[in-house]
């Protein structure tokens, strides 16, 4: 840790508060050089540009595959009812529920968890402050392995994206950039490509990397995982009093998609569900886009006009709107508006998209704000009953969603014990 010239007294008090070891062992100086001692005599005295700008770089071979085509949503067959395919993607182990899991620890330390497991981001009280941080992880890595650039991109713009949902400002992240044989001409392209979509979201979201990891030659029988790079993303909440969640609250609020709709199925889980794999490219990110929409959405956040806001990802706009349900226990009523396909509209995983819930006084007033600050929007769905129901005829009871998505994993490690 560097400090700033004054502050060691500051930084000992805290660190002995915490019981850490506390010791000065260096200082900054602008001779360009490191010099190490121990007991009084030098030991090292050597350039630091060595260490940095001119530090060897490895040169690997690489052979990245080819693009993917986009998949048009007539190429994926629409299945016969929409809520059959939401109840069979909330019980499937892509989107069921982690309860089992993290109900096994406590993730209530000394109080301070505002916002639990289950959210877009974890949200901690700051001690003796009226701030707090958000924190996620993400990414997928279908996507990487279909396309690692448009792969390393998504997944620094989903953490983004969660941070922003919850209100916070994103701040920073840390990855864990986790690969097969570096060895392997194709490995090496996707750890190359995966690192250049990350470095493009990060600086057009103005979101650094300040730490990280790296795990290499993670493979079976010279099978090796998808490309995983991990991101762990933290950002502040200037007022604590002022955070999203995804819960539906009022029943007298409208729920509005923020975002563009193109249906995109490439890679999808519906396309998996429907035809029993991933096929083609992963949905593009648009980061200009992502920084409009979410810029919008936070300042809707920060001002108090909502308090319910809900990212879209794995398995597009329903099951998004099916999570909202069942973490507010209130019942959607959603209808086809968009000139998508049904299942294109419904399931369709394009990015850079937000629902928000906001009082039915708001909607033509926030609708048209969003649309001057470039961020399509539109009405989604209305909250009432307890129910999902598709157009009027189509319907899923919330009892039935939550079972079915509560009690996969458990039955699951039932089965494994």
């Amino acid at each position: 840790m560097v400090l700033r010239p004054g502050s060691e007294v500051l930084a000992e008090r805290i660190f002995r508060k915490w019981e850490l070891d506390f010791a000065i062992i260096g200082k900054t100086t602008d001779t360009g050089r490191l010099t190490i001692k121990h007991k009084g005599f030098v030991q090292a005295d050597l350039p630091t540009a060595m260490l940095s700008d001119e530090a060897p770089v490895y040169d690997r071979p690489i052979a990245p595959k080819p693009k993917l085509a986009i998949v048009s949503a007539d190429d994926v067959p629409a299945p016969n009812s929409l809520s059959h395919v939401l109840l069979s993607l909330m019980g499937s182990p892509h989107l069921a529920s982690r309860r089992w899991i993290w109900e096994q620890y406590d993730h209530m330390v000394m109080g301070d968890t505002m916002v639990r497991p289950g959210s877009d981001s974890a949200v901690v009280r700051v001690h003796a402050t009226n701030k707090a941080l958000a924190l996620t992880c993400d990414v997928t890595p279908r996507y990487c392995a279909a396309d690692p650039f448009e792969g390393g991109k998504q997944a620094v713009a989903e953490a983004w994206r969660n941070i922003t949902a919850s209100g916070g400002k994103p701040l920073a992240l840390t990855d864990c950039m986790n690969f097969g044989n570096p060895e392997r001409p194709e490995i090496m392209a996707e750890f190359a490509a995966c690192i250049e979509g990350m470095a493009e979201a990060c600086r057009a979201l103005d979101f650094p990397v300040v730490s990280g990891n790296v795990s290499l030659y993670n493979e079976t029988n010279g099978i090796a995982i998808p490309p995983t790079p991990a991101i762990g993303g933290v950002g502040l909440i200037a007022d604590s009093g002022r955070v999203a969640t995804l819960a539906l609250k009022p029943q007298d609020e409208v729920i509005i998609l923020l975002g563009a709709e193109a249906g995109h199925l490439g890679q999808s889980l519906y396309q998996e569900y429907a035809t029993g794999r991933f096929q083609g490219a992963p949905p593009p990110i648009d980061l200009a886009a992502e920084r409009k929409a979410g810029d919008f959405v936070r300042r809707l956040v920060e001002t108090g006009l909502t308090a319910t806001v809900h990212d879209i990802s794995d398995g597009g706009l329903l099951v998004a709107l099916a999570e909202m349900a069942l973490a507010g226990r209130k019942g959607v009523r959603y209808e086809h508006a968009s000139h998508l396909p049904w299942h294109a509209e419904a399931f369709g995983e394009d990015q850079g998209r937000f629902l928000v819930a906001v009082s039915k006084r708001d909607v033509e007033n926030l609708i048209k704000a969003a649309r001057a600050a470039g961020a399509p929007a539109r009405i989604a769905a209305y909250i009432e009953g307890d129910e999902i129901v598709i157009s009027g005829e189509d319907k899923l009871s919330l009892s039935t969603l939550r079972k079915a998505h509560e009690e996969w994993l458990p039955n699951y490690m039932g089965t494994m014990a």
